[in-house]
């Protein structure tokens, strides 16, 4: 993977990294004035009541790494009521080169009312453009409750899922992603305006295919180092509480690749949507290509579709999945495990599935931020994780 580090100044990756934070400090971001926690490289456990703030403490650890966020919120919005709009998340992260200082956050408005584009982003005090290169520090995975329902939800919502866990692996996914739906954007505009042949689209169309074959390759690649994943996470515990499963890429782009070779499937790619362009113009959208396919997940021991299967079934298959991802990433990083923000996590699990979670985590060596309103949910993890009671804007120790 190509790297945004400079190669001649890049740190020597460490023995026996591990990822971790050491201290998180919030100033005016969400319902925290300010916040400041110094902490271990356990597991952490934010305990406290529905809309005391525990899921804001794991977005603002979220924004370590590239992206919005795991609320995907626009930047203004994360700044404290009441404030002048500024709002900062900085970190002492201990990474595979060492402990590094991220700082991120938007500035206030100027008196003119106008406010820089984007999030600020320093690493060690020197600032970055984008927030990008913090995917060269910061691997990270979250579910949220809303992630509970991957298995029944749109296939958008699966394919977002899955493009988050390669970005953790593969940086260039999200630009190359990015490209492709700004060439499509445009491409759907000049269409809406009644241009249906020309050069410009001709080139939109053929950086669609170039870049749209990368992301659907990508997938595939990634699919299928799950899949050997799962099927050794199953062959070394085949009684696991969270069963494996098979998963595949739906989609008319992913059966091409499948079957052949990748610049024949841009060239054919290319030469569909310059016969479609009046099909497209009429739907409104383009109706090929990487942005419809789906994940699809069937219960392995059931062979069953995964959006067949119980809530908690589906809850136990999405953990199986996050942590052959996680497995996936620590042997492609020389054992450092991704942090792992897991808001609500023991809902939908019974006392003996949240055990063997646990046991997973600490086996895996992961930072994984976990919240609940119930603490005694995670009584296991008692002695190997650290307790924290949120409650009325402030975060305190509660082991």
């Amino acid at each position: 993977m190509a790297s945004a580090i400079d190669q001649d100044t890049r740190p020597t990756p460490q023995t026996s990294p591990r990822l971790w934070v050491e201290r998180l400090t919030l100033a005016n971001f969400r319902s925290y004035p300010s916040l400041a926690l110094e902490l271990s490289a356990d597991p952490v456990v934010l305990t406290g009541a529905n809309g005391s703030g525990k899921t804001n403490v794991l977005e603002a650890v979220s924004l370590l790494a590239p992206g919005q966020g795991l609320r995907q919120a626009p930047l203004p919005d994360l700044a404290h009521t009441g404030s002048d709009g500024a709002w900062s998340v900085s970190a002492r992260v201990h990474t595979a080169f060492g402990p590094v200082t991220i700082g991120t956050g938007q500035a206030a408005s100027d008196r003119g009312g106008e406010r820089a584009s984007g999030r600020l982003v320093r690493i060690d005090g020197d600032a970055k453009s984008g927030s990008g290169t913090l995917g060269d520090y910061v691997e990270m995975v979250w579910v949220t409750p809303a992630t509970d329902g991957l298995f029944t939800g749109p296939a958008s919502e699966r394919r977002r899922f899955l493009d988050r866990l390669i970005v953790c692996f593969d940086s260039g996914h999200r630009t190359r992603a990015g490209r492709f739906e700004r060439a499509m954007a445009q491409r759907n505009r000049l269409l809406s305006d009644g241009v249906t042949r020309g050069a410009q689209l001709d080139g939109l169309e053929v950086v669609m295919a170039e870049m749209g074959v990368a992301v659907a390759a990508a997938r595939a690649e990634a699919v299928a180092a799950l899949r050997s994943v799962i099927e050794a996470r199953w062959a070394r515990d085949p009684e696991s509480p969270f069963p494996w499963s098979e998963v595949r890429l739906e989609g008319a782009i992913d059966n091409d690749l499948a079957s052949r070779a990748a610049v024949d499937v841009e060239d054919g790619y290319a030469r569909l949507l310059g016969g479609v362009r009046e099909r497209d113009r009429a739907a409104g959208r383009a109706l090929d290509g990487p942005h419809r396919s789906d994940l699809a997940v069937m219960h392995g021991p059931k062979a069953t579709a995964a959006r067949h299967a119980s809530t908690g079934e589906q809850k136990a298959l999405l953990m199986g999945l996050l942590l052959a991802h996680a497995e996936l990433v620590a042997a492609r990083r020389d054992g450092l495990a991704p942090l792992m923000l897991l808001d609500e996590v023991t809902a939908h699990l019974d006392a003996d599935r949240r055990a063997a979670l646990f046991d997973e985590l600490v086996r895996l060596g992961t930072q994984a931020w976990m919240t609940g309103t119930d603490r005694q949910s995670f009584s296991s993890l008692v002695g190997r994780a650290q307790f924290w009671q949120v409650a009325g804007g402030s975060v305190v120790r509660s082991d």
